[in-house]
């Protein structure tokens, strides 16, 4: 009988900003890089004892390209220029021994992380949370904003959907969808819910959260996409993912979604597997709301990355120290 790999969390992290916004319509989601770190994100994750982090710094997003011209697609020869540097950089972070840390940015970020996480593991697995399923295709999409398409772009059985993408040569559609997982569904185009049930994604919508709990809808996930549980895990996290209470600085807000204590319970179950390699945490919009919804959502995504990397809210002892400091009295 062949035992699965045992695999231990790694406690080395590399962190890649992507100042990107184009994959949307509203200014702001670009400064968010710059924003968490204003925030304090080194210093949060130095508070998780042995982490190694190294900051790998911001990808360059401009395209040297004119812009080309895609039916119901905007700015895709900027949303390539940007995802390509991002793949090559996530795989320069995964090959350095680190989990690769991606602070957008919007979603069509994804199509760079996730396509440079499978350039070097091959046999990862991906966990989508989100209040949308961004696997609209041009031709399904409402909106024409990529920040919609990045799983479509992504997953080789939706490859015959698409028409020639110029500039997106570097890119050719190889992860599986049955590699697939979705959390935190509740806006779904009807496009959408037809691939999510033509190929049988496991997928747990809010209904199915507030039945099954998060607990039991993360572990189920885990489960059919990967039984042995040997295969390297991928979080992309956007922030609307959380109820609007929650993280209101974000482009599209949906009431009804994942508290943040469900978001940190998700995480720390994902990192207790000790096979999260990369986590994308995208959508925050500094831009949008007050002083107040700025922070909150910001502590919001800075709770879940430090949840995703060991934090426990247990608290820690300190290392080789078995009692309380003693005080001696004259």
């Amino acid at each position: 009988m062949s035992q699965a790999k045992k695999w231990e969390p790694l406690k080395r992290v590399g962190i890649i900003g992507v100042p990107f916004e184009k994959g949307q319509t509203k200014y702001g989601v670009n400064i968010a890089p710059a924003a968490m770190r204003s925030a304090g994100l080194i210093e949060h994750l130095k508070t998780i004892e042995g982490l190694d982090i190294k900051d790998y710094g911001d990808i360059d997003t401009t395209a040297a390209d004119a812009d080309v011209e895609v039916d119901n697609m905007a700015h895709l020869s900027q949303v390539s220029a940007c995802n390509k540097n991002l793949s090559e950089r996530v795989s320069q972070v995964l090959k350095d021994g680190r989990i690769a840390v991606t602070i957008g940015g919007d979603h069509s970020i994804g199509v760079g992380t996730v396509d440079g996480h499978y350039n070097v593991n091959h046999d990862m697995i991906l966990i989508w949370v989100d209040a949308h399923a961004d696997i609209n295709t041009n031709k399904t999409s409402g909106s024409g904003s990529v920040h919609g398409m990045p799983v479509a772009l992504l997953v080789k059985e939706l490859s015959d959907y698409w028409p020639y993408l110029p500039t997106m040569d570097w890119q050719v559609p190889k992860f599986s969808i049955k590699n697939l997982g979705y959390v935190g569904l509740r806006s779904v185009d009807n496009y959408e819910r037809l691939a999510i049930e033509k190929y049988n994604i496991p997928t747990f919508a809010m209904e199915d959260i507030e039945e099954h709990g998060i607990r039991k809808s993360i572990h189920h996930i885990l489960q059919v996409l990967d039984p042995e549980m040997n295969k390297p895990i991928h979080v992309s996290f956007d922030i609307d993912s959380l109820d609007s209470l929650e993280a209101p600085s974000t482009g599209t807000p949906v009431r009804g979604g994942l508290t943040l204590r469900e978001a940190i319970n998700l995480m720390e179950i994902i990192h207790s597997t000790g096979r999260l390699r990369a986590i994308d945490l995208v959508e925050i919009n500094p831009a949008l709301g007050d002083e107040s919804d700025r922070k909150r959502t910001i502590e919001a995504g800075l709770c879940v990355l430090k949840a995703a990397l060991g934090f426990s809210r247990r608290g820690t002892a300190p290392r080789g120290i078995l009692d309380l400091p003693v005080q001696t009295h004259n």
